[in-house]
């Protein structure tokens, strides 16, 4: 029953000879590889990580002297390091339109901990004043191919868990210790909020573009539209699985429903920044909720815990609305349809058509994936065991009533052996010719050739500009011109 923000903890490290080390705990002495680190708390002991290793590099974000933000890289090849000075500068202008947006910080100083590596798993994971980010090795080599873009909000959404998640913390989320239960139904703020942040701040850094952006936005959209779930679990349950699922995959993540509160989170809370501008003729945004609800105590490291209510408040005082029935009917009732205000209100459309985004396929063909999800409905992941394996069938998809199930292997199409590449041309030549597409797959020891009646084509998402209407989405992606706040 004692607070662990009240039990004091002394700690020292021993590092391997050579190596270096980050983290956002003060360092009060070394010693050759020995090093002492100021008396802390318990709580913010266990909430501070360390990452250390031979190849590492330290470069200074810092928008102003009085916030200083850090990225402490380490790689597997000391290679991997290198940065152009094009990239630090995006990187720094994340730090900066973050203090903008938020207009204060809750850190004495902020370390990223990034980690670049195909040995070590990767993580996103926050933390007060750090977080621990993995991504692949070539994260900052091969910046320039675009392979990495669709990981570039990683940083991002890390970071603004500093504001949303570690000092604003739902009140059942907040505990006095570590042997207290928490809950977690206020998860689509938690990391919905933060999963809106994270894309907008990698935008608005210029980390990626606003046409980027949208084709994330679309493919989050048109998987919900893919997605049959909806229909008979509300959002408000996906704060459950975490605990359901203990956060590995489910086999039938469309029907079933995963960790729906990120990405429909995100899209809900792109309607009500949509909502907000419509309602004062474009004068405030959630810009200027951000900086009431997470921005207050400017320097204070003292989480401040929140509930429903609150956030109703503050979204009135910056524009008034019924927000309590606007976020109930979108979280807590069970609603089917897609939440596309924040699309449409914001001056765009989603639509589907044959259009490849080479980036899209560049990213995916890089992690060895191949996605069908809104044609076909299924995924396709290449591995040690080789191409074609099915990741997942979209309940109710052409796939699925052909009797297609997760875990079975693809083995060929139309006669010819699998690839991503292949199955994308039989779905083009079946829109042409209405001709079944032949797909043999393999399940255990038995194979299986089915023919697929589909002939919609590859049904690639985009967000289509609607001429004449406000487009409030190019302004929410747009970079903040105000001045730094002075902390």
């Amino acid at each position: 029953g004692y607070s662990s923000r009240d039990i004091p903890v002394d700690t020292t490290l021993i590092l391997p000879a050579g190596w270096k080390y980050a983290t956002a705990l003060e360092t009060a002495s070394k010693d050759g590889n020995r090093v002492r680190f100021e008396q802390t708390t318990l709580n913010t002991l266990v909430d501070s990580p360390l990452y250390a290793g031979l190849y590492e590099k330290r470069v200074n974000l810092s928008p102003t002297k009085t916030d200083v933000v850090h990225l402490n890289i380490f790689a597997d090849k000391a290679a991997d390091l290198k940065m152009t000075p094009e990239e630090l500068q995006l990187h720094r202008n994340l730090a900066v339109q973050a203090d903008k947006l938020f207009g204060s910080h809750h850190y004495k100083h902020y370390d990223f901990l990034l980690l670049l590596s195909n040995k070590v798993g990767g993580v996103g994971l926050e933390h007060h004043q750090s977080s621990e980010n993995g991504v692949g090795p070539h994260y900052l080599t091969d910046w320039k191919s675009g392979l990495n873009v669709l990981e570039r909000d990683l940083l991002a959404h890390e970071y603004t868990h500093s504001w949303n998640g570690k000092f604003r913390r739902p009140d059942d989320l907040w505990t006095a210790n570590f042997n207290v239960p928490e809950r977690d139904d206020l998860l689509w703020v938690y990391e919905g909020m933060t999963q809106y942040w994270g894309n907008v701040l990698t935008a608005r850094a210029g980390m990626r573009t606003k046409a980027e952006t949208r084709e994330v936005l679309a493919r989050a959209a048109a998987g919900f539209e893919a997605a049959r779930g909806r229909e008979w679990r509300p959002l408000i349950d996906t704060t459950n699985q975490p605990i359901i699922s203990q956060r590995t995959p489910v086999s039938w993540v469309s029907w079933q429903r995963g960790e729906d509160y990120y990405r429909e989170g995100e899209l809900i809370w792109l309607a009500v920044d949509v909502k907000i501008r419509q309602l004062t003729d474009g004068k405030k945004s959630l810009d200027d909720f951000a900086k009431k609800f997470l921005g207050v105590y400017n320097g204070s490291m003292v989480t401040y815990p929140y509930n429903f209510g609150d956030i109703v408040s503050d979204l009135n005082a910056v524009a008034p609305y019924n927000w309590a029935k606007f976020l109930r009917t979108r979280i807590y009732d069970l609603h089917a349809a897609v939440p596309l205000g924040g699309i449409n209100g914001g001056g765009y459309k989603l639509v589907y058509n044959d259009r490849p985004v080479k980036w899209v396929q560049q990213a995916y063909a890089h992690l060895g994936l191949a996605s069908f999800g809104t044609s076909l409905g299924i995924s396709v992941i290449s591995g040690h065991g080789g191409p074609g394996l099915i990741r997942n069938v979209w309940w109710g998809s052409p796939a699925f009533k052909a009797g297609m199930t997760p875990a079975t292997k693809l083995v060929s199409v139309n006669g010819k052996a699998y690839s991503a590449k292949v199955l994308r041309e039989a779905i083009l030549a079946a829109e042409k010719n209405q001709q079944p597409i032949e797909i043999q797959f393999r399940r255990g020891k038995e194979y299986k050739t089915v023919g697929i009646p589909y002939y919609g084509g590859l049904r690639i998402p985009h967000l289509e500009r609607v001429a004449g209407t406000p487009d409030y989405l190019d302004q929410i992606l747009s970079p903040s011109k105000s001045p730094l706040p002075k902390f």
